[in-house]
């Protein structure tokens, strides 16, 4: 993986040198085309910054780490094998997008930390109510999470999207409760109060994002990486989903018979009253 590049145990990054970091690892096809001089301009920093940047992460120079870059992608597997298939002419739109989604599922698997997913489930599992958070397309990915959940038992408030209001159910959290909320290229300004909120009052946070650089730091919530393409393209929530339904799967696994059994009380409810309630 490319961000392993940039993981020494005593690596330590300014926020600046986190967004180069975040551009190669979203976009390392494309930083292997770039000089110096353009990835400068495109970042907005200067090309002495940039040259810091590479002997700070322990490289001799640009081009060197360029050449530790390229090494990284060899052999990546099936999303760089579809990239050209993606790109083909000869694809049709439904093709080339369901192909794109592929990649970017691919991609997620390859960069997701399996041990913060692990630990996301126990904490969901664990906690005696579960806050979850969403706003604009993400509130979709909230309420089926939340919708997910219940079935399986969990207590779970689906927090408002924005505004003070927000407060008028997180007052009620307390410690060992879990706080879910989504922020993929950027943090929405209420993930970031509801994430400092919860430290504060003992909750497990979990975060849905897609940003490599920010799992640097050792204080941030238990975070699960998605990849849903380079900054200037069409953003789909498919990649998305899949790892959410991934982490519903596990802890129904996790919770067995607890989380079975609602189920199937759920089921036979639907069934004895079909008739008076169908649908």
């Amino acid at each position: 993986m490319v961000s392993d590049l940039f993981l020494a145990e005593d690596a330590s990054y300014t926020k600046t040198e986190q967004q180069i970091i975040e551009f190669i690892c979203q976009n390392p096809s494309s930083f292997l085309t770039v000089s110096i001089s353009q990835l400068a301009r495109r970042l907005e920093v200067s090309d002495a910054t940039v040259s810091r940047f590479a002997r700070h992460a322990g490289y001799r120079d640009f081009k060197d780490l360029k050449t530790a870059v390229a090494q990284a992608m060899e052999g990546a597997g099936p999303a760089e094998k579809l990239k050209e298939s993606i790109s083909s002419e000869n694809s049709a739109g439904l093709e080339r997008f369901l192909l794109h989604q592929q990649s970017c599922i691919q991609k997620t698997l390859d960069r997701i930390d399996e041990e913060a997913f692990s630990k996301a489930v126990t904490a969901i599992c664990q906690a005696p109510s579960v806050y979850i958070h969403g706003k604009g397309a993400s509130r979709s990915l909230a309420q089926l999470l939340a919708f997910r959940l219940k079935r399986f038992g969990k207590n779970v408030c689906l927090l408002p999207s924005g505004g003070s209001e927000l407060f008028e159910d997180l007052v009620h959290a307390e410690s060992g409760d879990t706080l879910i909320t989504f922020g993929f290229q950027k943090l929405p300004a209420e993930s970031k109060v509801l994430l400092k909120q919860g430290r504060d009052m003992g909750c497990r946070t979990i975060l849905f994002c897609s940003r490599i650089y920010a799992e640097l730091d050792p204080k941030d919530p238990i975070r699960l990486f998605v990849y849903r393409g380079e900054p200037e393209e069409y953003h789909s929530m498919t990649a998305a989903m899949a790892v959410l339904d991934a982490l519903v799967l596990e802890i129904a696994a996790v919770m067995g018979e607890s989380a079975v059994g609602r189920l199937d009380r759920l089921h036979q409810m639907k069934r004895q009253y079909r008739d008076q309630l169908p649908g």
